[in-house]
């Protein structure tokens, strides 16, 4: 069984982390069953294991969390859905890259229920979507913007942290970092794309794709 929770309301960033470690904790004991947690936070940012400083510059004075998970700097905020993946990988699977491939899949495929082509890229963890009606990059590289993010950790083979989705952010706010660490391309949102996108509309779009990625 793997529980669905959807928080209606911003979650303050270290509550969110304090009860997803319990609930890894409690799987990993055996007392609970695995959860995927649907949540927003207020406007933050969040710095992982490989995260540089020179890749912050944060004009607008934003909280910054040390997020103890893979991964750069990224921001979340309203308009963006997290989703914490608290799943067990004792009986999915000890394998750690298969496991990023299949969220990144997973976005993939929820993506494509509203028309919208995810691609993923070799060195760069996450899912893009090309631009072709933007300019290229100086060095004549096609326009790619990240529509989705993925950084997480294991204990004892449960993970967590997990993914954010942009559907409308303020996409003004991934200014104030490098996202990712990566230079050049941009970030985009499914409503950025044109789409009147809800985030009750990628939820039920995630929820019906999830188990043709992973197994139940």
């Amino acid at each position: 069984m793997v529980d669905w929770i959807v928080s209606d309301r911003p979650v303050p960033y270290e509550a969110a982390l304090a009860a997803m470690e319990a609930r890894v904790a409690a799987i990993a004991a055996g007392r609970a069953d695995e959860a995927l947690w649907l949540l927003e936070h207020p406007a933050l940012y969040t710095a992982g294991t490989s995260a540089r400083p020179e890749d912050i510059s944060n004009p607008l004075g934003l909280p910054v969390h040390e997020a103890r998970r893979g991964g750069q700097f990224t921001y979340h905020g309203p308009g963006q859905r997290v989703v914490y993946t608290m799943l067990d990988l004792n009986r999915r699977g000890r394998d750690v890259g298969c496991f990023v491939r299949d969220l990144e899949r997973w976005v993939i495929a929820a993506l494509a229920e509203f028309g919208v082509r995810g691609e993923v890229r070799s060195g760069r963890v996450g899912v893009w979507v090309a631009r072709p009606e933007k300019p290229p990059l100086p060095d004549g590289t096609p326009r790619e913007d990240k529509i989705a993010a993925i950084g997480i950790r294991l204990r004892r083979w449960v993970s967590f942290h997990g993914l954010s989705v942009n559907v409308d952010p303020d996409l003004s706010h991934f200014e104030g970092i490098v996202p990712c660490g990566i230079r050049g391309h941009g970030v985009t949102s499914l409503v950025d794309l044109g789409l009147p996108v809800t985030m009750a509309d990628l939820d039920a779009a995630l929820m019906r794709t999830f188990d043709r990625v992973f197994a139940a």
